[in-house]
């Protein structure tokens, strides 16, 4: 059975369109000129004078209480004395984390907003006509995590390897079910990294939430599935079996469980990482100060030991690198969407 060709909305001029032109149109380590007012290397944090004159705000695109918001909040605890004024966190949850594009767009361009910025809000402006772009619009400031992510079996399954998976899937083209947590999620796209690779059909079977895709593949419903580690307590419960992780190193809390790219799949490392981010705009000396203030907040055992509940790691960045990285990201993504009729059309 064929997979499902969705129809996207097309575009509008502007925000999308130039992120695909300056993006797909950077290579190497030219992309660093896609903030031309970020785009030379601080070498000193000198604190602009008077600056912070005021208590910070720290857009969360994520409701109160979840995993997201509440280590952030412990990292806000943190870094208050370091910057010397307290970082209040502002949840504006919705639109599937991508409101603190716009509301960073909006944000004065003097260093006191932040916002906690998903890659997922660079994929959403590739799949979707948006009034604002992220490359343009928004200056990163520091990476500090993401997800695990993994390819999931029921125990019962008779799959107890990646390879196994792909001979049964290679042997019967198109029967394979597998979900994820909807159409261009992470999961989604991670998973169709790996099969394509191997020009492989198959099912997909897109999910409202973790609970009901964990459901439907304990009661055997689903043969394989990809999601983050919210199927921990099904796996630790005996109901699910890992078969791999998206990461670039092991996860602690499974370390028997190979990652894909140590089976040989070089490029599929999907974390969902995220940082902070400012309105493009902010001097580069207010940047610095922020990076390495927040740098040494999340290296602070009580930050990482917030982060750990969540099954989560420091996946720290710096400036410089946090901005290649989004932009790498971004240019293999189009790429994918393409390839699955997924990116908005100009």
């Amino acid at each position: 059975m064929p997979r499902p060709n969705p129809t996207t909305s097309p575009a509008q001029p502007g925000g999308r369109r130039q992120l695909l032109k300056t993006v797909l149109g950077a290579t190497g380590l030219g992309m660093a000129g896609l903030w031309p007012a970020m785009a030379t290397a601080t070498t000193a944090a000198t604190r602009p004078m008077g600056w912070p004159h005021k208590p910070l705000q720290l857009i969360v695109p994520w409701p109160a209480g979840g995993a997201t918001d509440l280590t952030l909040r412990i990292l806000c605890e943190e870094v208050a004395p370091l910057l010397g004024q307290p970082v209040v966190i502002v949840n504006r949850p919705g639109a599937a984390g991508t409101l603190v594009a716009s509301l960073l767009k909006a944000a004065p361009a003097d260093g006191h907003t932040l916002g906690q910025v998903p890659i997922t809000v660079y994929r959403h402006a590739l799949m979707n006509a948006v009034p604002w772009d992220p490359v343009t619009d928004l200056s990163p400031v520091i990476q500090v995590s993401g997800t695990t992510f993994g390819l999931l079996v029921p125990a019962k399954s008779p799959w107890h390897s990646l390879a196994d998976m792909l001979a049964w899937a290679r042997a019967r083209p198109g029967e394979l079910l597998m979900g994820s947590t909807g159409i261009g999620s992470t999961p989604h796209l991670a998973m169709e990294d790996i099969l394509l690779q191997h020009e492989l059909r198959y099912t997909h079977v897109p999910y409202k939430g973790t609970t009901e895709q964990m459901l439907a593949l304990a009661s055997g419903n689903l043969m394989a599935g990809v999601n983050s580690t919210g199927f921990a307590p099904w796996v630790d419960q005996g109901a699910l079996r890992l078969l791999a992780v998206f990461g670039a190193s092991r996860s602690p809390r499974w370390p028997e469980v190979p990652t894909l790219r140590e089976l040989g799949y070089e490029r599929a490392v999907y974390t969902s990482p995220w940082g902070l981010a400012v309105p493009r705009g902010v001097d580069e000396g207010t940047v610095q100060v922020l990076h390495d203030a927040f740098h040494q907040a999340m290296l602070r055992p009580r930050h990482m030991a917030e982060l750990a509940r969540y099954d989560q790691q420091v996946e720290y960045l710096d400036t410089a690198a946090y901005r290649r990285a989004v932009l790498d990201t971004v240019a293999r993504e189009a790429r994918l969407l393409r390839r699955l009729n997924l990116l908005a059309t100009r």
